[in-house]
């Protein structure tokens, strides 16, 4: 396997320059997020792929607000005491996704804590209202660990969504310098609880940290292990001076290894590359169903 190049430099490799997409569909995905009063994880992630789905028509929304009760080293998404739920936010979704003309739709959420279902809840009446208004469409939920809540977990998975999302992001060792307020085995025991509703389970990792490439291949067994069958690695990118620098940029020949490792151990869908990210092209993961 060749070697992983450390970042020394503030200068990024050269197969982490790409230029920058722009179309009149970016404009279009823009000004439906912002008449909506919507949030997305690509704005407030600042997901360096946003400009690119923007340009294909394409968005990840957030909703129950943008402001998450848990503050992990590698999110740029603010922390602090989050508001009300917005009841009329499903709608608002559901009329972009609507407008967008989207056929395959991903929701995330900021991580809500101070609910007593980690907003479970607030979820299945999204799927519900998609389902009855937008039947067509597919549906991809990216879920907090909802602290390990099992009715919450089990009203999700077994809400009709099409996609069942939740990141483990990183390798146990990390956890308490990247996800201070998650715990590993958790996260696990969510996927393996979702895959039990027989719904199809996704869950994404970030290379870079820090991590050993054996401790990320252990991972990725876990993940199998535990009914995961739709696997997304990308590299770790610095969103702003605010959260943990990248310790290595991972070379790309490197995630192809990941990729086969994957394959190899079972993955039906893997998508494995500096710039993946867990939302990233969604719409080609979904079991039977071709891109957006």
């Amino acid at each position: 396997m060749p070697e992983i190049h450390k970042s020394g430099s503030p200068t990024f490799p050269s197969w982490l320059k790409r230029p920058i997409a722009h179309s009149g569909k970016q404009n279009i995905v823009t000004e439906q997020i912002s008449s909506g009063g919507l949030h997305t994880v690509c704005n407030e992630a600042k997901c360096p792929n946003r400009s690119e789905c923007y340009s294909r028509g394409v968005a990840t929304f957030l909703v129950m607000g943008d402001i998450c009760t848990r503050n992990c080293s590698f999110c740029s998404v603010k922390t602090g005491k989050p508001g009300a739920l917005d009841p009329d936010e499903p709608k608002r979704v559901l009329q972009a996704a609507r407008e967008l003309r989207l056929k395959h739709v991903v929701i995330t959420s900021v991580t809500r804590d101070d609910l007593a279902d980690g907003g479970a809840g607030f979820y299945v009446e999204i799927v519900d209202l998609f389902k009855r208004e937008l039947p067509g469409v597919t549906l991809e939920l990216l879920v907090p660990d909802f602290q390990g809540n099992e009715g919450a977990v089990d009203l999700v998975a077994g809400s009709g969504l099409d996609v069942f999302n939740h990141n483990v992001e990183t390798v146990p060792s990390l956890y308490s310098k990247i996800r201070p307020q998650a715990i590993y085995s958790r996260s696990l025991a969510v996927l393996k609880r979702a895959a039990d509703h027989g719904v199809a389970v996704k869950s994404g990792l970030m290379a870079g940290l820090g991590e050993s490439k054996s401790e990320m291949l252990a991972v990725m067994e876990d993940l199998f292990r535990n009914g995961c069958r739709i696997l997304t690695i990308g590299q770790y990118l610095r969103p702003s001076r605010d959260q943990v620098p990248v310790v290595e940029f991972v070379n790309p020949e490197v995630f192809e290894h990941y990729a086969r490792c994957a394959k190899e151990m079972g993955f039906e869908s893997v998508f494995s590359g500096p710039y993946v990210r867990s939302s990233y092209r969604a719409g080609e993961f979904v079991p039977g169903k071709s891109s957006s």
